[in-house]
């Protein structure tokens, strides 16, 4: 009988021999610290339908993070909604280097069917001189396991779905672009494929009402079956005006548009993050409150015993040390969570596909949901 995986391992061998052009390496090569930070910011899209109908919204953040102690981009997008009643998302959690190679990335699509769901998760991360993937896709109780692994020395130029809406970004914010590169990307059965970027150049868009002039790029890949393409169209700050796939009747678009960057935003996105950072250290009292049973003391001895120290409000140098230690807790742990901005969206997208399944074991449904991200040793 054949080994599945040897096969596998025996056709990423063969598309080795698939190469980005030069000038699509040589753009990744020739980003700058400078362009990166203006790429750092939010885009919030609302998805419609051919007659306006809101369907769902879509949203891409970047920020920079440290992975492995190496700085590096963090880029999150998030798309959900419903399309003819049925429910479905895609997210895309990626970690990408100055030159947007690509050091770890998590994506996770799903639809579900009435009678049946269908959902597919894909991991790659960086291993010595391999990038390895794992591949789930479960439909309705079937679930279907694919692993492969490539050398990075085969990957010069790869743009994943990650990375691509980052080196679109970039691309918008220069606004030029050799006339068409070609990169390498991954299909759907995990085989290197090629795609290629075109610059579409400026036009007019109507904008939430208004005639603004944006710049065009589409993205091309191709797959098997026939070419996918995406036009994406930017403000000339950057921001995603719309987007949308050729031939389908689903776009995504502005729903008001966006502040101009550098007047005050900045001020109020750091007060923002730093309240959302804070919002998850509970006082005491909220503690007790929330407690489902009250005889579980050695879950928190440390904390759970300071309030049965009798008097202990009114000792003040037991009380200013217990603030004091609360205090530096939650410092501690705001400067984790902001040296781990993913935390926050990879809880997020737990949460939001939980409440969406409303499976009757959770714990099940967290082991099987989190069990993509387990890195083995070789997939090969």
């Amino acid at each position: 009988m054949e080994d599945p995986l040897k096969d596998e391992a025996e056709e990423a061998v063969i598309r080795e021999e698939l190469k980005a052009s030069e000038e699509a390496v040589l753009f990744m090569a020739s980003v700058e610290p400078a362009e990166l930070q203006r790429c750092v910011f939010a885009d919030s899209l609302v998805t419609v339908s051919e007659g306006g109908r809101a369907l769902g919204n879509f949203t891409v953040t970047v920020e920079f993070a440290r992975k492995d102690e190496q700085p590096c981009m963090l880029l999150h997008a998030q798309s959900q909604g419903t399309i003819d009643h049925c429910p479905c998302g895609t997210t895309v959690t990626a970690y990408l280097t100055t030159d947007l190679e690509v050091l770890e990335e998590h994506y996770h699509e799903y639809v579900k069917l009435k009678d049946n769901s269908v959902e597919k998760k894909w991991h790659m991360v960086q291993r010595g001189d391999q990038l390895l993937i794992n591949k789930v896709t479960t439909v309705g109780e079937d679930l279907k396991t694919e692993r492969v692994s490539y050398p990075l020395s085969a990957l010069r130029g790869l743009v994943t779905e990650g990375c691509s809406l980052l080196l679109l970004r970039l691309i918008a914010l220069r606004k030029s672009a050799p006339r068409q590169m070609t990169f390498l990307s991954l299909d759907q059965e995990l085989r290197l494929v090629h795609s290629t970027v075109h610059v579409l150049g400026l036009k007019q868009l109507d904008v939430c009402g208004d005639r603004v002039e944006v710049f065009g790029v589409e993205r091309t890949v191709e797959t098997a079956d026939s070419p996918t393409k995406w036009q994406s169209y930017f403000l000339a700050d950057g921001h995603l005006a719309g987007r949308g796939q050729v031939g389908s009747p689903v776009i995504m678009r502005l729903s008001h548009l966006p502040l101009q960057r550098g007047k005050g935003l900045q001020k109020n996105h750091l007060c923002m993050r730093d309240m959302l950072l804070c919002s998850h250290s509970l006082t005491w009292t909220e503690m007790t409150q929330h407690s489902p049973d009250p005889n579980q003391d050695a879950a928190l001895p440390a904390l759970r015993s300071l309030p049965n120290f009798p008097g202990w409000e009114e000792d003040m140098q037991f009380s200013s040390n217990f603030l004091d230690r609360k205090e530096e807790l939650k410092a501690d742990h705001t400067s984790y969570l902001r040296q781990h901005p993913e935390i926050r969206a990879l809880i997020s997208d737990f949460l939001q596909f939980l409440l969406l399944r409303k499976p009757d074991d959770v714990f099940q449904f967290a082991r099987e949901y989190f069990l993509v991200f387990a890195s083995d040793d070789s997939p090969a």
